[in-house]
C-alpha cells in the first residue's frame, strides 16, 4: 500500500460524512466476528434445545441469535447498522461492570465460567475505537440543526 493510499484509508472521507475508511472496515470486521462466533453458538443452542426453556435463558439465547443475524446487514451497510454496535457496546459494558468486575475484585473471575465470557468481551475497547463517534453523534444523538430560512 502506498503512503498516499494509507493516508486516504486513515483520513476522514467527505463522501462518507467524515468517516474514515479504516473505521468502515473495522466495523465490517466486528460485524463479521459477530456472525462467525456468536451466531453459531446461539443458533445451535436454539435448534438443539430439548424440553422447556428457562424464560430468562431463552430471552438471552434469542437475543444472542438475533443480533449477529442482523450483523449480516452491517457487513453491507456498516453506518446504517451502527445502532447494533451501540447495543453490543452497551450490553458488554454493563455486563463487565456489574457481573465481571465484582468477581475480578474478589479474585474469583478467571477461575470461573464467567471468566471465559469476560475474556471474549475484552475486545470491547477495539470495537469502541472503530465506531465513528462524531458521525454517530451527528446522526443518532444530536438535535437536528435548523436550516437558515430564505428571506
Amino acid at each position: 500500500m502506498s503512503a498516499h493510499a494509507l493516508v486516504r484509508f486513515l483520513s476522514p472521507d467527505p463522501r462518507l460524512e467524515g468517516v474514515r475508511p479504516v473505521q468502515l472496515w473495522g466495523l465490517r470486521l466486528f460485524y463479521g466476528l459477530m456472525l462467525a462466533f456468536a451466531a453459531p453458538t446461539a443458533w445451535q443452542s436454539l435448534l438443539t434445545h430439548a424440553g422447556a426453556w428457562d424464560p430468562l435463558r431463552a430471552v438471552a439465547v434469542a437475543v444472542w441469535a438475533t443480533y449477529p443475524a442482523l450483523a449480516l446487514f452491517g457487513l453491507f451497510r456498516p453506518l446504517r447498522w451502527l445502532p447494533l454496535m451501540f447495543f453490543t457496546i452497551g450490553y458488554k459494558t454493563i455486563w463487565l461492570a456489574f457481573i465481571a468486575y465484582p468477581l475480578w475484585q474478589a479474585g474469583a473471575l478467571w477461575d470461573s465460567p464467567t471468566g471465559e465470557v469476560a475474556a471474549s468481551f475484552l475486545a470491547l475497547p477495539a470495537l469502541a475505537a472503530v465506531v465513528p463517534w462524531g458521525y454517530a453523534w451527528r446522526t443518532y444523538f444530536a438535535w437536528p440543526r435548523r436550516r437558515a430560512q430564505a428571506s
